[in-house]
């Protein structure tokens, strides 16, 4: 048995909720990472003293994103189930989700982080969707990233799969805050703006707030999970892409 993939703490008298991705470096977020999260969330969200989640990572990096194996035809389906449920949950979240990132924050990781509220981001970050190298796409950031930056940045990021920086990040809307210690800014926010606020009336705020944008992305989603899996990944340089990737070779497209 290895260490838990997610340290959870429930901290100042019950009113915040700390879940640390616990593997670095990479904190993969693959199926033991989603279940324990989805876990931690199913249990804590209801609280009646909850403000506030905190969502940061052990190691040097935020994360490097999903597991590439279980993008594979054979394991796809299951892997954006889960994944899926765990962007709809953070999404519909009934109280403020506070991401801090360091480092690499790509992929999956980035799509876990971008369904949050606020990102609190260190100055060296780097924030991506990279699945186009690989001939697949992000399905949950295609719906995330154009409601957080717009349709038009939104696009850059996904059809480029280039990584951007913190600063550039947070010109464009994507990272909230730019802190050498993130998590502590988030912690600072907390304490100022959410800690001395109504629990309960708190939650009518974040549901008023989200209210059109959690039903735009759960049917957006639904779409583009299935364009994935039932279109996507009938093509050979989705397979191959991904295979290369594994293999550690370059990938031969037919495109097709």
């Amino acid at each position: 048995m290895g260490a838990p993939p997610l340290h959870v703490e429930l901290e100042k008298d019950g009113a915040l909720l700390r879940l640390r991705l616990s593997r670095p470096k990479a904190n993969i977020v693959d199926a033991a990472m989603i279940k324990a999260l989805r876990t931690a969330l199913d249990e804590h969200l209801p609280g009646t003293r909850l403000r506030a989640v905190l969502l940061e990572a052990e190691g040097p990096h935020f994360s490097f994103g999903a597991s590439v194996e279980e993008h594979l035809p054979g394991s796809a389906a299951a892997m954006l189930r889960e994944l899926h449920a765990l962007i709809l949950q953070i999404v519909g979240s009934p109280i403020p989700v506070l991401v801090a990132v360091r480092g690499q924050c790509l992929g999956g990781g980035l799509e876990v982080a971008a369904a949050g509220h606020r990102i609190f981001a260190a100055p060296g970050a780097t924030l991506g969707q990279p699945e186009i190298k690989l001939a697949v796409f992000a399905p949950a950031a295609s719906c995330l990233l154009p409601e957080r930056i717009g349709q038009a940045r939104a696009e850059d990021l996904l059809f480029s799969g280039r990584g951007i920086g913190a600063e550039e990040a947070h010109r464009i809307g994507l990272v909230d805050v730019v802190a050498d210690d993130p998590g502590g800014a988030a912690l600072a926010y907390f304490e100022e703006h959410l800690a001395t606020r109504s629990a309960s009336s708190l939650r009518f705020a974040v549901r008023a707030a989200r209210f059109d944008f959690v039903e735009r992305v759960r049917r957006k989603l639904a779409e583009v999970e299935r364009l994935y899996l039932e279109e996507l990944m009938a093509t050979h340089d989705a397979v191959e892409g991904l295979t290369a990737f594994l293999a550690k070779r370059p990938p031969v497209w037919e495109d097709r």
